[in-house]
């Protein structure tokens, strides 16, 4: 059949972020007030437009860097640990007001990460607890999301929880190095979940290579000295640990 270009209208590509951190033992969404129309003034996932010169991973590093003033990678070896990686893709045909988008999201998970600066067609930039993103009892009408971002975070979040399983993706919340308790309470905001820390440290520690010692300790979250790790080699936790039910 010949190629019958009214058949197959011009659609927009955009990249959305779910950028996730652990903020006062909470995982927190990175979002956005939107500045301008459709959805103006509501709550969205920091993204945009892809640019027809560059690629995807190129137009997410873009758009986190213009509205909230964030990079995936960052010198201070503090936030070395960043992971980027894709999530999914949205293409409803009624996703967006405006005309056709299709959106690829990616997933961002970094470390303790200081308070976002807008930028773009950004009207202000700031943290939210996920758990009043995703339907909380109490959240507020403002706090909806715009656009399918609700779902796009709900993917992003459940992708995480579910990774931390069997992977080292935990320690990407974590500074370079850090002590199991707070790789612990990583896993306790990233679950919504207390876990207890004896079972906890066997479990991380029994992997080989999944933690380094670094011949240091830390009283930096108060009570005795607590020994120092790095993520090892190991990219696998084994036996996984799974998820206590809720």
């Amino acid at each position: 059949m010949p190629y019958d270009p009214s058949e197959f209208p011009p659609f927009a590509v955009t990249v959305d972020l779910v950028v996730l951190t652990v903020r006062r033992h909470a995982l927190c969404a990175l979002t956005v007030r939107r500045g301008e129309e459709p959805y103006r003034g509501l709550w969205a996932l920091p993204g945009g437009f892809v640019r027809a010169d560059e690629d995807l991973a190129s137009a997410a590093a873009r758009e986190l860097a213009e509205e909230t003033g964030l990079r995936t990678q960052d010198s201070d070896s503090r936030h070395a640990g960043a992971h980027l990686e894709q999530l999914a893709t949205y293409g409803d045909p009624v996703r967006d007001p405006r005309m056709r988008v299709v959106s690829v999201a990616h997933l961002v998970l970094a470390p303790d990460l200081p308070a976002p600066t807008a930028g773009g067609d950004a009207g202000s930039a700031q943290w939210m607890p996920v758990r009043r993103l995703l339907g909380a009892t109490d959240a507020t009408p403002a706090e909806r999301l715009a656009f399918d971002h609700a779902t796009i975070l709900d993917d992003g979040v459940e992708r995480a929880r579910s990774k931390i399983e069997y992977s080292s993706l935990a320690a990407a919340f974590c500074p370079a190095e850090f002590t199991v308790g707070e790789l612990r309470r990583v896993y306790e905001a990233v679950w919504g979940v207390a876990l207890d820390p004896r079972n906890f440290h066997r479990k991380v520690t029994g992997t080989p290579g999944f933690l380094v010692p670094v011949g240091g300790t830390t009283t930096r979250q108060g009570g005795r000295p607590a020994q120092l790790f790095r993520a090892g080699g190991a990219s696998a936790l084994n036996p996984p640990m799974l998820r206590p039910d809720v």
